[in-house]
């Protein structure tokens, strides 16, 4: 039986591989992001079943999956080309994955509901329009926990590691560099932080599991944290699809510059 790896993805800015640069940003800006996400479904090498995605861009007090067997978009992202409010990505949902990752939440006592109203947020189909772009696969999405607190969302993955022996491919999508305010400023304070938190990161995510664990619910304490993420719901993606690894090693499968900051993705198994 084939067990699937667990992905953190980073999914750019907005509908950011969909469009031009504007005057004075590099016209390559995203093309080593939007290679990597284009070249995921070789590297999973098998098609899954379906795609559970935890994206940044949806918290809630209880973990709750999308439950709708047609989803639709939601253009969550402000100020950006029209036409970018016109992209599709017709992927169905799937209530029966969606009653799958219930029944894993309730096993271990963890809160959960389901949302039938929910449609896909820019988290999911704009990284998801690279990665599997004839939207043939299930997919379904899974809140964030308000509290963002990242032994939970361990916790949370744990729970759901064994959808990855059943054909389901758990993608947590955020960008492991998120701060807004200073990501178009070249100052040297952020670079420095994007790049003492990236070597920490990578370092953590790549070594000894025990470890690993307990860095990452310890990860404001790491050298530049609170820089480049001034809240947390761009790095706890992370958190869930570390959990659903268990055992499995991390590795990191991008690194690239953004701005001056780097951002990285990982994939474990």
């Amino acid at each position: 039986m084939t067990t699937l790896p667990t992905l953190y993805i980073p999914h750019g800015g907005g509908p950011c591989f969909f469009m031009e640069m504007p005057p004075g940003v590099p016209a390559d800006t995203w093309h080593g992001m939007a290679a990597y996400l284009r070249g995921i479904s070789e590297n999973v090498g098998v098609k899954p079943k379906g795609v559970l995605v935890i994206s940044a861009h949806w918290e809630l007090e209880q973990a709750t999956v999308t439950s709708a067997a047609l989803p639709g978009l939601l253009f969550d992202y402000y100020g950006f080309p029209e036409h970018t409010y016109q992209l599709t990505y017709p992927a169905p949902g799937s209530p029966e994955l969606a009653a799958r990752v219930r029944a894993l939440l309730h096993a271990v006592d963890i809160p959960n509901a389901a949302d039938d109203r929910r449609d896909f947020d820019h988290g999911v189909f704009v990284p998801f329009k690279l990665i599997y772009p004839a939207a043939d696969i299930p997919v379904v999405q899974l809140s964030l926990l308000r509290n963002l607190d990242a032994r939970a969302h361990l916790e949370l993955g744990r729970a759901l590691a064994r959808l990855r022996t059943e054909g389901v491919l758990i993608v947590g999508s955020g960008m492991s560099y998120h701060n807004l305010r200073e990501f178009f400023n070249p100052i040297d304070e952020a670079i420095t932080a994007s790049e003492n938190f990236d070597r920490w990161l990578t370092a953590t995510v790549t070594g000894e599991i025990g470890v690993r664990t307990r860095l990452l619910t310890e990860w404001r304490a790491a050298p530049g944290a609170f820089v480049c993420h001034p809240r947390a719901e761009h790095l706890i993606p992370l958190m869930v699809v570390a959990g659903a690894a268990m055992e499995d090693v991390g590795r990191c499968v991008f690194k690239g510059r953004v701005f001056g900051k780097w951002v990285s993705g990982f994939q474990f198994g």
